[in-house]
């Protein structure tokens, strides 16, 4: 059984990526449905809510049907982050994680996200800020290091669970790779054989597969997978690699009615959660990735990124379901 913590997570557990502008409330209670076994808030900034910004703030939500949840935070001051961690506690996650992997721009130059990799003194006092300010088990994301030529995993692994975090998650890529090429993951296997690791090591970077999935579960070691990308549009690949995992066999692929009732799903919940407007614009970016690959979709996409009402994209949705299901 792997714990995090006191949560048990079951055998093998799969987990949801933190991203940026997808994982949020209505995202993740659809990947919750279909077989995620832990789930990760989009990162919040430390300076967000300590000013009290709205965006921020909003992200904070979550939902006893989500359970276990992670909120996820960055920031590269030891001060914000501990107070943070204590707003963080009082909305009662199940694990508060900490971003040290986010390659973008923006946020390693205000040296936070995966720009605390070059400076891993600096790392281990942020964490142990927040370890400090929180009864929440903390956990950490991460990538391998900066660069090809400053892979300091295990550095980093080793120090911050002597600091008292609970698991890691790795993705199996420098920062300057951002998303390119491939991961890596014998340096998670590395540190898999460590016998000073005691923590969970979960694994991440393009699993995007039942099939890839075993073969890493297998051939790394790791105690869990954190799925990302693969699961926009696509939040059935939990229960498909479940299902492989036990039968060694594929689950059919969602079908068009599948993908509609998805849709609708996500839609409402955004409406409800955002209110209509901005769950409407805000499910524009979703449509191209549930109905990929679907020939002739290209006309009911172009509709429903145009339209301003939750009952014409409904409708729209029924149409889709008539006449293509």
């Amino acid at each position: 059984m792997v714990k995090i913590g006191n949560i048990e997570l079951g055998e093998f557990p799969l987990l949801l990526a933190p991203m940026e502008d997808v994982s949020d409330p209505p995202f993740r209670r659809l990947c919750k449905i279909h077989g995620a076994d832990m789930l990760y808030s989009e990162f919040i900034s430390s300076e967000g809510l300590i000013r009290d910004a709205i965006k921020s703030r909003q992200k904070l939500d979550i939902f006893d049907y989500e359970r276990p949840v992670g909120i996820q935070i960055f920031g590269g001051d030891e001060e914000a982050m501990a107070l943070s961690a204590k707003i963080v506690e009082a909305v009662e996650p199940d694990v508060l994680d900490i971003n040290f992997g986010c390659p973008v721009k923006k946020v390693v130059s205000k040296g936070a996200g995966a720009g605390v990799l070059k400076d891993i003194d600096l790392m281990v006092r942020l964490t142990k800020a927040v370890v400090n300010s929180t009864k929440l088990p903390v956990t950490v994301k991460t990538r391998l290091g900066w660069d090809e030529a400053s892979i300091n995993i295990d550095e980093v692994v080793e120090r911050l669970q002597d600091v008292g975090v609970q698991a890691i998650s790795i993705h199996a890529r420098t920062r300057s790779q951002l998303y390119k090429g491939h991961s890596d993951w014998t340096h998670i296997a590395r540190i898999k054989e460590n016998p000073r690791v005691k923590i969970p090591i979960f694994g991440n970077g393009d699993i995007d597969s039942p099939e890839k999935a075993l073969e890493y579960r297998q051939k790394f070691g790791v105690d869990g997978i954190m799925i990302g990308r693969a699961a926009i549009g696509y939040p059935w690949i939990f229960n498909e690699i479940k299902h492989y995992f036990s039968t060694g066999e594929n689950l059919s692929a969602p079908t068009i009615i599948d993908r509609v009732q998805a849709v609708k799903k996500h839609l409402t919940w955004a409406s409800e959660w955002k209110g209509e407007r901005q769950g409407v614009l805000e499910m524009r970016r979703h449509y191209a990735n549930y109905f990929r690959g679907i020939p002739n979709f290209k006309e009911y996409r172009q509709k429903m990124v145009t339209l301003d009402s939750l009952s014409e994209i409904l409708a729209v949705l029924e149409e889709v379901a008539e006449k293509m299901g």
